[in-house]
């Protein structure tokens, strides 16, 4: 009696696996935004980019994903929905994170290295956010194996929230 394996299976297009309803929202247009929403969609995300500012989105052609907006409340963000911050310099920064966690995002996150200071704190506690509500935002993101290019950056934060979607902690322990 032989048993089959689904990962396996999957691997050597066996089936197609369901993953369920999964939603990236990606906010403010950049290199790694770029490179999120094409990583995201392969691997099975309904993508939708948020930039509140149109003028960024002029020129070459770039892939917007399945749907752009101008804010967080447009993307509709609900419970199989994972929410990346690519830039934490821009000045809408505090009013898009206030939005997303009004949302009901399953997972927020902002990017940038932990050895510089977090401006989203600053930045919601100004708008009034409580402390608790601030620890939601996940920083830094995405896992630790030294990325330096926005593919790279934009790879190693979507597996790691492919590993937290999945209950794994990521990295090579299995």
């Amino acid at each position: 009696m032989t048993t089959s394996d689904p990962a396996c299976d999957t691997a050597h297009g066996g089936h197609s696996p369901d993953h369920g309803p999964r939603t990236l929202v990606v906010v403010f247009e950049t290199p790694v935004a770029e490179h999120l929403i094409r990583f995201a969609a392969d691997v099975g995300y309904r993508t939708v980019l948020v930039e509140p500012q149109p003028r960024l989105l002029a020129g070459t052609p770039k892939p917007h994903g399945d749907q752009t907006v101008s804010s967080v409340g447009a993307a509709g963000p609900d419970e199989h929905t994972d929410l990346v911050v690519t830039d934490h310099n821009r000045p809408e920064l505090g009013s898009m994170l206030r939005d997303a966690l009004d949302s009901e995002a399953r997972w927020i996150g902002v990017m940038g290295a932990k050895r510089h200071t977090a401006p989203h704190i600053e930045a919601l506690r100004k708008l009034g956010v409580d402390d608790a509500t601030i620890a939601r935002v996940h920083r830094p993101i995405g896992l630790n194996i030294g990325s330096r290019t926005p593919a790279e950056i934009a790879l190693a934060t979507l597996a790691g929230l492919i590993a937290d979607r999945n209950g794994r902690p990521g990295g090579f322990v299995f």
